[in-house]
């Protein structure tokens, strides 16, 4: 499915594939040693990340999470199934319809964008709508990305990408979106480099298809801590995978008091303490909380995933609705319209949706939960230091301070295991959907097998 509309066709499935195929699968299979020959940040966050996952392969029990998180391997648009609970898809989830909402303004945005680029950037940035790029995608800070970074556009460039963003995210998605990439940026200078992946010009758009009112197209907002895949067809939209992080969460840096993931947090604490005794014991895992809980991240686009924790029926009115509320946090990421049907989509599966909780649950305590149905798939993870550490009185060092600092005591200093505990000051947060339809492959294929 070659897209001609533009000078320079996209490129397809097989072309350009990024070297972080390749990373990934050094990575499975050489450990933490193979992590050596990347070096900086993405060295130290890329071992962690693969550590925990050999650990949840080999430890995982009956109560704890299903292994086969971290730092997967990317795989090819051909290949994709999607997240299931043991392989097999359930089928006739999803369909083509009609949503009543509009995506006039995110087409007009998108067309307008891939307009503005020159040619050698369309070269870069345009893809088949089947490409593997919507698979290729990673939250750690490598610079080794498809597509045009912010960074390299011009005025205008940058202004129209952005406007792209704003119209597919809700205002609260777009300041969450910012104030991430702002703190990437703080995180630069913490560690004493901002002139590669440490800052919030170093994220990169792809577009795949072509903008269109009526055929499937999509765009792939991606860099580190912050990946947006934005699948359009008609007026249907799907927002999956989304992933969202920070390290730090919680800083005032250039005068501005930025505390990231404060509504998911407060959120997933208000639904586990409503939970009776009966309950909670069905939702808490018996297992502690380890640095790293994320299990359905970059390059877990086939993961198998059981169901666990305490069942969607087993809960009240209040209950239910209270893990709506906390559904709609992720959900309200995307542009109100969508986020509604999305929503709604959620609450037709909610007796059937499970919640599962790992660690403590005080107000500062770090914590791992899982929304998990047929139709989503939602985790926030705290997790241990990688970069940024607070002083002994809860204080942080200053930017110009923390090279040094960081150079001779090295990630997780002072506290026991590999990073040290896990705490709110780092957060990953992912929501998928699962049985096929994560990057819209369930709806294209349906559109392919009717419209054309």
């Amino acid at each position: 499915m070659v897209n001609r509309t533009h000078e320079h066709k996209p490129r397809t499935r097989a072309a350009h594939r990024s070297r972080r195929w390749f990373m990934n699968k050094a990575l499975l299979a050489g450990g933490v040693s193979a992590v050596a020959a990347m070096g900086g940040y993405a060295a130290t966050q890329a071992g962690a990340e693969t550590t925990a996952t050999a650990d949840a392969t080999a430890s995982a029990g009956p109560s704890g999470p299903p292994a086969g998180g971290g730092f997967g391997q990317t795989i090819a648009y051909d290949d994709f199934v999607g997240v299931t609970t043991d392989g097999t898809v359930v089928e006739d989830l999803y369909a083509i319809h009609s949503t009543g909402v509009s995506t006039t303004p995110v087409v007009r945005a998108a067309a307008a964008f891939v307009d503005s680029l020159t040619d050698d950037q369309k070269s870069a940035t345009l893809f088949d709508i089947d490409a593997d790029q919507w698979l290729d995608w990673t939250n750690v800070d490598s610079d080794d990305r498809e597509g045009v970074a912010l960074r390299d556009l011009t005025e205008k460039q940058y202004a129209l990408g952005m406007k792209l963003l704003k119209q597919a995210l809700s205002a609260r998605g777009l300041k969450q979106a910012n104030g991430i990439r702002k703190l990437n940026h703080f995180l630069g200078e913490y560690s004493g480099d901002t002139s590669k992946a440490l800052n919030e010009d170093a994220y990169w758009f792809t577009v795949m298809g072509t903008p269109s009112a009526t055929d499937a197209w999509g765009f792939q907002f991606e860099g580190h801590h912050l990946v947006v895949n934005c699948f359009v067809l008609g007026d249907q939209v799907v927002m999956t995978p989304t992933f969202m992080g920070s390290e730090p969460t919680k800083i005032t840096y250039d005068g501005v008091d930025y505390d990231l993931f404060r509504q998911e947090t407060v959120a997933g604490l208000k639904f586990f303490r409503s939970l009776n005794a009966t309950q909670r014991a069905a939702a808490l895992s018996a297992d502690e909380k380890a640095g790293t809980d994320l299990i359905a991240g970059a390059g877990q686009d086939n993961a198998r995933i059981p169901y666990a924790g305490v069942k969607g029926s087993a809960l009240d009115y209040r209950q239910q609705q209270l893990l709506l509320d906390l559904a709609e946090v992720y959900v309200g990421h995307q542009d109100e319209g969508h986020a509604r049907v999305r929503l709604r989509e959620i609450e037709k599966h909610l007796d059937d949706t499970y919640f599962y909780w790992i660690g403590e649950y005080e107000d500062d305590s770090a914590f791992y939960y899982r929304i998990h149905s047929p139709v989503v798939l939602i985790e926030y993870d705290a997790q241990s230091p990688l970069a940024y550490h607070e002083d002994a009185d809860g204080s942080s060092a200053s930017p110009s301070a923390s090279a040094s600092a960081s150079a001779s005591t090295g990630p997780g200093a002072g506290g026991p295991g590999q990073q040290g505990d896990p705490t709110q000051q780092h957060i990953h947060t992912v929501i998928r959907t699962p049985n096929g339809n994560d990057y819209g492959v369930d709806l294209l294929k349906l559109h392919l097998a009717t419209d054309h």
